[in-house]
């Protein structure tokens, strides 16, 4: 069994095992998808233990809220680290979360990120799973544009550096941009951009809020009366459920993993998952297994470096491979290029419409 420790007790408690600290929202905008983050970390913990641990020790999680605000969970990961509470990271977060953490850790430990991502930066020591700009999106656009003839697009997200980053990397490929808002985490405005989104017209709308505020959206766009393709760079599982499902067949979302991939290694996942936490456990989603991946690949780096020492590990990150429900990945350039996935939402699930490449 893997042990989670609070990271209070964590700086109590000496231990030989090796530490990670698993960086993922248990508040916030993005709390809903925390509970299946942390069950997913616990089932590659417990794998990885029963393979021999890392480097002949045992692994043990540090739960730090990664739904606050990013100075303060910087603050707090820069202290377990400059403590040597914790040896390595691995995080579903926020990007602003991530950088802030990136530069307050500044390469001390090796830092495993899970969630898509914008593609800028490389800092050393930080390992990227989740999909670019380009890879996550620009399929999903153009699929859109041809079958769902989606010309004008209204672009939203929450104001911060991922959905930012996301529209100016997806610009180029829409035809015509009708209009774009950024609205505040939790601001309670979702709701009232939709005035502005019906002036607009648009054809399709692409949505980069997260957690919450992406729920809210949807509640109200389906109250709305507005026709209009969505395409999501963040809904997944638990999102959908939240929104109360969808039946309008034009709420799409772009993710490297869903819950019904129906492949050996995402059924075999599932089966792993529900034998371990039962029937009625958090369902799985895009974010939660990516912080499968997470441990599991800081695992990896540390068995292929026989270190946690980020210098030796950079120096033979790329190369480093995992298997996990999305089959075998591979970092190369100390990030993942894997095949992504088009779902559309079918009442309370997803119907997976097309796999990129």
């Amino acid at each position: 069994m893997a042990t989670i420790v609070d990271p209070f007790e964590a700086r109590l408690m000496p231990t030989r095992s090796v530490r990670v600290g698993l960086v993922v929202p248990v508040s916030g905008v993005l709390g809903l998808a925390g509970p299946c983050a942390i069950n997913c970390a616990v089932l590659a913990a417990e794998e990885v233990n029963a393979r021999g641990g890392v480097l002949g020790r045992p692994v043990e999680l540090v739960l730090v809220d990664g739904g606050r605000p990013p100075r303060e969970v910087a603050r707090e990961v820069a202290g377990l680290v400059g403590t040597g509470t914790v040896h390595a990271l691995a995080g579903m977060h926020a990007s602003d979360v991530r950088v802030a953490v990136a530069r307050a850790v500044a390469g001390r430990v090796p830092f495993v990120y899970a969630p898509p991502h914008e593609g800028a930066g490389h800092a050393s020591g930080v390992y990227f799973l989740g999909e670019t700009p380009s890879r996550q999106l620009r399929p999903a656009i153009e699929w859109l544009a041809e079958h769902r003839r989606a010309r004008r697009w209204f672009l939203l997200g929450n104001d911060y550096v991922w959905p930012r980053l996301v529209h100016a990397s997806v610009r180029k490929y829409l035809e015509k941009v009708v209009g774009e808002r950024f609205i505040p985490y939790g601001s309670g405005t979702v709701a009232s951009t939709l005035d502005e989104v019906k002036a607009a017209g648009p054809d399709a709308i692409l949505l980069t809020l997260i957690g919450s505020d992406l729920v809210a959206f949807n509640r109200a766009f389906l109250r709305s009366g507005i026709r209009a393709a969505r395409l999501c760079g963040a809904l997944e599982e638990h999102g959908l459920l939240g929104i109360g499902g969808d039946d309008t067949g034009e709420l799409y979302t772009s993710m490297g993993y869903f819950h019904g991939l129906p492949t050996d290694a995402g059924l075999y996942f599932a089966e792993r998952y529900a034998r371990r936490f039962g029937p009625h456990a958090p369902l799985l989603n895009a974010h939660g297994h990516g912080c499968y991946e997470a441990v599991a690949m800081v695992a990896a780096l540390a068995d292929r470096a026989g270190t946690l020492a980020v210098p030796q590990v950079d120096a033979v990150a790329d190369g480093t491979t995992i298997t996990s429900a999305r089959g075998r990945l591979t970092l190369e350039n100390r990030q993942v290029r894997q095949r992504v996935l088009l779902g559309r939402a079918d009442g309370l699930q997803f119907f997976l419409e097309k796999p990129f490449q």
